[in-house]
């Protein structure tokens, strides 16, 4: 093999890998929780971005039933978001399992 043959594939490799990261940025994914009282929006960075939660839950007596659908809602969307990247993961590396490169978004 070329040496410089695989110090290009490398470098369209680490290319193509910062394209992937600004992409994800851009994409969202909305966690839902208590049949669509709570949700949650995450961005391809993990970050929460929005809650929405309906006024019909939020009161006192219900705090803890609140705080409860808030998780699941986040955990929801963070779990959504983290297929979102490996699917583009996947499309990058051709489905090819890249020991430290798969495991990003696991």
């Amino acid at each position: 093999m070329d040496m410089n043959a695989i110090m290009q594939q490398a470098q369209q490799m680490q290319e193509k890998m910062a394209g992937l990261q600004e992409k994800l940025k851009m994409q969202t994914a909305t966690g839902s929780s208590g049949g669509g009282m709570v949700n949650v929006t995450a961005n391809g960075r993990s970050e929460i971005i929005s809650i929405e939660i309906e006024d019909s839950v939020i009161s006192a007596s219900e705090k803890e039933m609140l705080q409860d659908l808030i998780i699941a809602a986040t955990n929801d969307a963070l779990r959504k978001v983290k297929e979102i990247g490996k699917s583009e993961m996947a499309k990058l590396t051709g489905g090819m399992n890249l020991p430290g490169i798969s495991n990003i978004f696991s």
